[in-house]
């Protein structure tokens, strides 16, 4: 199973929703009253709720910069058709779209956001573009391919 941002924040929002829940009814306690005093451990939990909620959306911030970054396999790809760049003159080119980047993408690390969470059968992962998981798909027979969530990347 793939953990996305976005099922992170809904998760902290909920927690947040039973922070205010607990807060509110404890907070219906008249001072002084019998309930007030035995309502401590309520408000500890109220905290503790707060506390994990942050630390929710934290961990979805940090998740979604790891998802938001370039692919970094050794060579370039086309986005939309995967290995079928040649490189001459400093300018790289899709022999398929014919659409052309600057520079040797070749010789480079590729710089397409990572779109895609691809487990071999020996349970190695790797994440990697749109381009690139084209090329996966066709030489590793029996590895698992998951898409990232896209809307939290965007965010």
């Amino acid at each position: 199973m793939t953990v996305t941002p976005a099922q992170l924040r809904a998760l902290a929002s909920r927690a947040e929703a039973l922070t205010a829940e607990v807060r509110a009814l404890c907070g219906t306690a008249l001072n002084g009253s019998p309930e007030r005093e035995h309502l401590a451990g309520a408000w500890q939990a109220a905290d503790w709720l707060a506390r994990g909620a942050e630390d929710l959306q934290q961990a979805a911030a940090d998740l979604a910069r790891l998802q938001d970054q370039p692919c970094g396999l050794p060579w370039g790809v086309c986005p939309e058709h995967g290995n079928t760049l040649s490189a001459g003159g400093g300018v790289s080119t899709c022999r398929v779209c014919r659409r052309s980047w600057t520079g040797d993408l070749l010789g480079q690390p590729c710089r397409e956001p990572r779109t895609w969470k691809v487990i071999d059968r020996a349970g190695t992962e790797t994440r990697m573009c749109d381009g690139h998981v084209l090329g996966a798909r066709a030489a590793a027979a029996g590895a698992t391919f998951i898409r990232l969530d896209e809307a939290a990347a965007q965010m």
